[in-house]
């Protein structure tokens, strides 16, 4: 469903209810890659299609949430109908107000503002959900992919066709790091813009430049002469799961957030 900001319109009930064409209903859950483990939350659901046929087709379970109380009904209607009301549930809620920390997908029929106010929520979540969002993006976070689905009947705009954009919610990892067990001495300063980042890797009088991009709670650096280093973020931990060069020997160990600003 397409769905407008509060305020945009002068009362919710004038929220223009477009609905989401099957072909890129499909597509938004097939570049999450949603499976049997995930739960979909939908935004402005409309009359329950998508978390539907996550359930159906997927074997996801599901939330669909949405303002207006008749498609709300219909939602149900729809799911019994699809044989998936035992998986998903429908609410008629407002979308800023909804806890979506159960959430490994999230998706989304919106439009720019809404996406930008929801953004701060969205990159809240845990590392590793994928957000989906038809047509619109979300500003300077840039998806990390982007994919383009014929809709010859599309009521919205001039072009006929839709864009898929898919986000994963990258760790929060800027700030100081400081090596433990055999990286004791070595720190790690990282700066981060949504799933790209930069850093300075010290040891002693020694520093190696680093950037790389998240994916989830995994930080790649990007190749150099120093040779392959990924990171595994854990809360306030980052493992080193792979290495090269002078890190082989480093595979497994760890950094943790500096407490004091320091690693002292």
């Amino acid at each position: 469903m397409l769905a407008l900001a509060p305020g945009a319109a002068q009362a919710q009930d004038e929220v223009p209810f477009i609905t989401t064409p099957d072909n890129v209903t499909l597509e938004m859950l097939r570049i999450a890659d949603v499976g049997p483990g995930d739960h979909v939350i939908d935004l402005g659901s409309g009359d329950g299609r998508i978390v539907i046929l996550a359930a159906r087709r997927f074997n996801a379970s599901g939330l669909g949430v949405e303002i207006a109380p008749d498609l709300v009904r219909q939602s149900w209607r729809n799911a019994q109908t699809a044989g998936v009301a035992d998986r998903v549930t429908f609410r008629e809620q407002d979308l800023f107000k909804t806890d979506l920390s159960a959430a490994t997908v999230v998706t989304m029929y919106l439009l720019p503002e809404v996406n930008l106010q929801l953004r701060p929520a969205l990159l809240a979540l845990k590392p590793g959900t994928r957000i989906v969002s038809h047509d619109w993006d979300m500003g300077d976070w840039k998806p990390d992919q982007t994919t383009v689905v014929p809709v010859p009947d599309k009521q919205v705009g001039l072009e006929k066709t839709s864009k898929v954009h898919l986000w994963t919610v990258p760790a929060r990892v800027q700030g100081l790091w400081c090596g433990a067990g055999l990286l004791r001495g070595t720190s790690l300063q990282l700066t981060q813009r949504y799933q790209e980042f930069e850093g300075t890797l010290a040891h002693r009088q020694r520093n190696r430049q680093l950037e790389g991009r998240i994916v989830g709670a995994t930080l790649r650096v990007l190749g150099g002469r120093a040779g392959e280093l990924v990171l595994q973020a854990d809360g306030d931990e980052l493992q080193i799961a792979a290495a090269g060069g002078p890190l082989a020997l480093a595979q497994g160990q760890l950094f943790k957030r500096a407490a004091a600003g320091n690693c002292d």
